[in-house]
């Protein structure tokens, strides 16, 4: 068990969706912050809105976790600020609107070095740190997409599966090895923040109705807000749990990929298309 009150987290993407979410509760809960996002703005105004309520130690970080160099001056700085951090989410992620052949090779390695690389480069440089701690945990965010993989999905898909593999392979590792390092990794669902519109959409999409439907279909599914998957992760990281499943459609799809694994989509696709409001 990691306990939440005394600790410190490390938080990435922490200026909206998930992320501000996560550093709001985890300040209500006795942790203090460094919070890390490329929108310094966002970032202010999470660590404004902590400040007024609770008397924590926040610290913030202007960070792009595409970039190894920055992830690590991030955990640098973050543990000379915040020298018992014990807790390291790695959250950041973006969205890629269009199907394979619609999305050209530079717009598939830009997300994957955000939503993959991200999570390698910050699992890393906070690891040596982390391992000299009595109790400590990662949280690495992957996806139900890193357990279905729809069409459409390609880039994000062969991310969040990474994750999946990566973080389990890496719980294995610290486990043999007797560290006091926990892993847990996160499969959300549908979780209404701004991913869907804040995608970019592949180089081969010449309209934008394709971009509104994705907006509309995810504004219909998606029916955890933020604060409740929030809740969901830190319950996870307190009683050490390695897979965190967030919503029913990701227990669903959970269950559905177990009994179906080559055929599941079928199923699925009728499923989506009726929350979705389609006939």
């Amino acid at each position: 068990m990691t306990a939440i009150s005394g600790s410190a987290a490390a938080v990435t993407g922490a200026a909206s969706g998930i992320g501000r979410a996560l550093a709001l509760e985890l300040a209500a809960r006795g942790c203090d912050l460094a919070l890390a996002d490329r929108d310094e703005a966002g970032l202010q105004q999470v660590a404004a809105e902590i400040g007024k309520a609770h008397q924590r130690k926040v610290t913030t970080h202007r960070v792009d976790v595409g970039l190894r160099a920055e992830i690590q001056d991030f955990a640098s700085a973050a543990v000379a600020a915040h020298p018992g951090l014990n807790i390291v989410i790695n959250n950041a992620g973006v969205a890629l609107l269009g199907a394979f052949h619609e999305v050209d090779p530079a717009q598939m390695e830009w997300l994957i070095n955000i939503n993959f690389w991200g999570v390698v480069h910050g699992t890393r440089a906070f690891l040596p740190h982390l391992s000299t701690r009595g109790e400590a945990h990662i949280v690495n965010v992957s996806s139900i997409f890193g357990i279905v993989a729809p069409p459409g999905q390609t880039a994000y898909c062969a991310a969040k599966f990474a994750v999946r593999g990566f973080s389990e392979s890496l719980r294995h590792e610290l486990a043999m090895a007797g560290s006091p390092v926990k892993l847990s990794v996160v499969h959300p669902g549908g979780v209404l923040t701004n991913i869907v519109r804040n995608a970019r959409t592949g180089s081969g999409i010449s309209d934008n109705a394709r971009r509104a439907e994705s907006i509309d279909r995810f504004d219909a599914i998606a029916k955890t807000t933020p604060p409740i998957a929030a809740q969901r992760i830190i319950a996870g990281i307190e009683k050490n749990q390695p897979r965190i499943l967030i919503g029913n459609d990701a227990k669903f799809m959970d269950l559905l990929q177990r009994f179906r694994p080559a055929t599941y989509w079928s199923v699925l696709a009728k499923r989506i298309e009726r929350m979705g409001g389609k006939k």
